[in-house]
């Protein structure tokens, strides 16, 4: 017997005996018995295609009946199961054999697997496109003609900046065709695109950020009978998948994270004399960076939660909410902070964020509440390193001292931390606060409105759930991130 599985678009006879593997694409719950059920990144071992729709597979210890539309083949069939789809070592295979093994009409070489990669990559754009339309088309375009069941509001939340990525991937796929040599795929130099629109990609980061939001509401929604239908005519009307809304939303996050998988797959099979080796190697990493920024652009939209709450929890508040300016801790702990006229010197907790150094008192009976003095506006200081001994400025002795000037006023800070390496930790969290500005300047990156609001008055409810007053969360670092600590009163 012979069985016929697509790879692609295209259809590739794998002759029985073979054993052949998917990759799951969505996830596939079932309650029949003789259906298999995965999760999407499941890798299934196909062992019948002989049916379009329906294949027969096995995942470890389990067999079943699946949809063929919830897969796709692994691209070259050789590579071991348990380094599928990150075995890549710059490029360069470890095993002498690989890339051996016999494809199609007898084709061994490195250029068979080479053009399976490219010819993935193509495909896999073209379905993604279509995927896209369908969800702008058959989907947005429907629910814009409601306007009694949906306002524009809901609309942005449900599907984020999908219709902005449809446009760029559009436009991604045809400078990829381009690039592809249909004569022989193995030469396309598609790398370059990848460099190219790399900066583009960063709209990502906006929809994975949304996409939270997106489940809540169609959760919702979908509590309600004629969202249900409504939904559901949709995807029929549009001749789409058996899949809930939810999971057509899911695949712009999925899809982002699959480019530095496809491309350390394409840099495993390009020769390092290869015309596209050095663009390869440089997408990756370049896509690797993209995936990167979201995964940090996500943990500050997690983090800005967290700085409202603080907020909340510190007496005597005055100005403006932290949030307005800033999004992250970048350092926090006890100076000693020397004013004029006297020099007068005074203990206080410091909290370094991005753009605004916040300054609080502790209350001398409950340690645990923290009072708000004032703030210093980053943006207009410099960092001066000041030596122990006598500081002319204030006319008095100093050790583990900085300066913080202001050009423009001639406004100084005179600050003292208690042993040498704190006010060397000080001084290095005040140039990452400057780097942190400058690469949210770079990348474009900001909170919206709504996101602060929202920020604020969840804290805000926090603070009315009966917890006792005169908690205060106590930011703290640990390997770059916001940890809070809650401390009871007694």
């Amino acid at each position: 017997m012979q069985a016929w599985v697509g790879l692609g678009h295209g259809m590739q006879l794998i002759s029985d005996g073979s054993v052949v593997y998917a990759e799951a694409l969505w996830d596939h719950v079932t309650m029949d018995d003789q259906e298999l059920g995965f999760k999407a990144g499941d890798v299934i071992e196909v062992m019948d295609a002989t049916n379009k729709e329906w294949w027969w597979g096995r995942i470890l210890d389990s067999e079943g009946w699946f949809p063929a539309s919830f897969v796709r083949l692994r691209v070259n069939q050789d590579e071991p199961m348990e380094d599928y789809p990150l075995k890549v070592e710059g490029g360069k295979d470890d095993d002498s054999s690989s890339g051996t093994r016999r494809f199609g009409m007898g084709q061994t070489s490195k250029d068979q697997m080479r053009t399976n990669v490219i010819n993935e990559i193509i495909s896999t754009e073209r379905d993604y496109i279509k995927h896209l339309k369908d969800i702008c088309e058959g989907y947005i375009k429907q629910c814009r003609k409601r306007a009694d069941m949906f306002t524009e509001e809901q609309l942005k939340t449900i599907f984020g900046n999908i219709e902005d990525i449809y446009r760029c991937q559009k436009k991604f796929v045809k400078a990829l065709e381009k690039k592809f040599n249909k004569d022989h795929p193995h030469l396309s130099e598609v790398g370059s695109c990848f460099l190219e629109y790399q900066t583009e990609f960063q709209i990502y980061s906006e929809y994975c950020n949304n996409h939270p939001n997106a489940c809540m509401e169609l959760s919702r929604l979908t509590k309600v009978n004629k969202y249900v239908y409504f939904f559901e005519a949709c995807r029929l009307l549009q001749k789409m998948i058996d899949i809930s809304l939810d999971g057509f939303l899911l695949t712009p996050v999925q899809k982002i994270c699959k480019y530095p998988l496809q491309l350390a797959e394409l840099l495993k099979y390009t020769n390092p004399q290869h015309r596209d080796f050095k663009d390869v190697e440089a997408a990756l990493n370049a896509m690797k960076n993209v995936a990167r920024l979201i995964n940090e652009r996500k943990r500050r939209l997690e983090n800005i939660d967290k700085i409202a709450q603080w907020q909340s929890s510190i007496e005597d508040w005055e100005g403006e909410d932290v949030l307005v300016r800033s999004s992250e801790l970048i350092y926090s702990g006890e100076l000693t902070k020397i004013s004029h006229p006297q020099a007068k010197s005074q203990q206080r907790m410091f909290f370094l964020f991005d753009h605004q150094l916040v300054c609080c008192k502790k209350d001398l009976l409950r340690r645990d509440i923290l009072y708000y003095k004032s703030r210093i506006n980053m943006d207009d200081m410099e960092i001066l390193d000041v030596e122990d001994g006598k500081d002319k400025d204030f006319n008095t002795s100093v050790k583990n001292a900085f300066k913080l000037h202001c050009q423009d006023t001639e406004e100084v800070h005179l600050f003292c931390a208690k042993k040498p390496e704190q006010k060397q930790r000080w001084l290095k969290a005040f140039e990452s606060e400057r780097r942190q500005v400058q690469l949210d300047q770079e990348t474009g990156f900001s909170i919206t409105e709504v996101q602060k609001k929202q920020a604020m008055l969840n804290a805000s409810k926090q603070q009315h759930t009966g917890k006792p007053k005169g908690k205060w969360c106590q930011l703290q670092i640990h390997n770059q991130e916001l940890r809070f600590t809650q401390y009871a009163t007694t």
